[in-house]
């Protein structure tokens, strides 16, 4: 059993279904989908987790994957790329998406650029999501997502924290674990790391349920229509996300998470535990990002929300309130606290880590 974590935080039930025992976590599913396959093993992933001894914070790999992975200077590097106005459909637009697309190749990564159309305010648009799988064969993914367009208006509107930031992070994460991450995948395991950078997130006038979200609505749409056969159990694309983790609004000196979605309770309260030990290590300072506090998410809109309602597992990390730079032509450098985006980082490789199962 993991040092750290009580009893009832993992377990709400035990159940014997068709002989495998199922182990729910408090904010899991209400039954067991009866036996493990690659399409269920996501509502026991925790517990497989627990049961595999895969407690990165609470070994001597916390300060591997926390400390000693950190390389700000390839983040700065990145968000230097991606920190200028790219509306959709505009040349530094498809500069950044070239820079994250080609980023994922050199790593190694299978990259995709479907091509999307639909009508806009200002009339049809093509929109390009970008989507990186460290192995595209393995039946179940964790995604890490985030959307790197930005407001068309005002003009030269740069988006540091909404979305440069989490862009930067994600290309930074697949760097700094670049060599844990091309291990896991020699070794063919069934669950793999997906990254989507989604384009067409902000609203071309104002934001309503057709104006908003293009790219997030047009790939959930697609994944749910297109079959999915893995061992002879059929799903289909949205099945084979373990959990889908929005990164959002990242970057200003108070940013704060709370935890936002039920189905991912537990997950977010190793985020709060992730932080905690890292703190008490001396590995990240300044007051805690992790709020161990529940908020109902009514009026947050963002890239998840076409998933969330076809029921996938979202974990959405988003600052809440948000930044005071928000749509303001001050989000920009100057919004940004360099070591809180550090401190964050080495949260976010710790619990991929852990997720993933990952040694080092």
């Amino acid at each position: 059993m993991l040092r750290g974590l009580r009893r009832m935080d993992v377990i709400m039930r035990t159940g014997l279904l068709n002989g495998v025992m199922c182990l729910i976590g408090l904010n899991g599913p209400a039954a067991c989908m009866g036996q493990e396959t690659w399409k269920n093993r996501k509502h026991v992933h925790l517990t497989n987790t627990i049961a595999r001894g895969f407690d990165v914070s609470a070994s001597e790999d916390l300060a591997y994957f926390g400390s000693q992975l950190s390389d700000e200077r390839d983040f700065r590097n990145q968000l230097d790329t991606i920190l200028i106005p790219r509306p959709v459909g505009s040349a530094n637009h498809a500069k950044v998406r070239r820079h994250i697309a080609d980023t994922m190749k050199t790593l190694g990564w299978d990259v995709g650029i479907p091509k999307t159309s639909d009508r806009t305010p200002h009339g049809d648009k093509d929109f390009y999501n970008v989507i990186a799988t460290l192995d595209p064969e393995a039946p179940r993914r964790m995604v890490i997502a985030c959307h790197y367009d930005s407001l068309l208006k005002p003009e030269g509107f740069l988006g540091a924290t909404d979305s440069a930031v989490p862009c930067a992070q994600m290309l930074n994460m697949a760097k700094t674990m670049s060599q844990e991450l091309n291990h896991m995948k020699s070794q063919k395991p069934e669950l793999t790391l997906q990254f989507i950078f989604f384009d067409g997130e902000e609203a071309f006038v104002r934001w309503t349920s057709t104006d908003s979200i293009y790219g997030s609505r047009a790939l959930a749409r697609d994944w749910e229509g297109k079959g999915y056969n893995y061992q002879q159990v059929q799903g289909n694309h949205l099945d084979r996300i373990d959990i889908f983790v929005l990164l959002d609004l990242i970057g200003a000196g108070d940013m704060s998470f709370m935890k936002l979605e039920s189905s991912t309770g537990d997950w977010y309260d190793r985020l709060v535990g992730i932080e905690r030990r890292l703190r008490g290590r001396g590995l990240v300072g300044g007051s805690t990002m992790f709020k161990d506090a529940q908020r109902i998410p009514s009026g947050i809109e963002d890239d998840h929300i076409p998933f969330k309602r076809k029921g996938v597992p979202v974990l959405h990390l988003i600052s809440v309130p948000f930044p005071k730079a928000w749509h303001k032509m001050g989000d920009d450098r100057s919004s940004l606290d360099f070591r809180r985006i550090g401190d964050l980082n080495k949260i976010l490789r710790v619990f991929t880590a852990e997720y993933l199962n990952i040694n080092p």
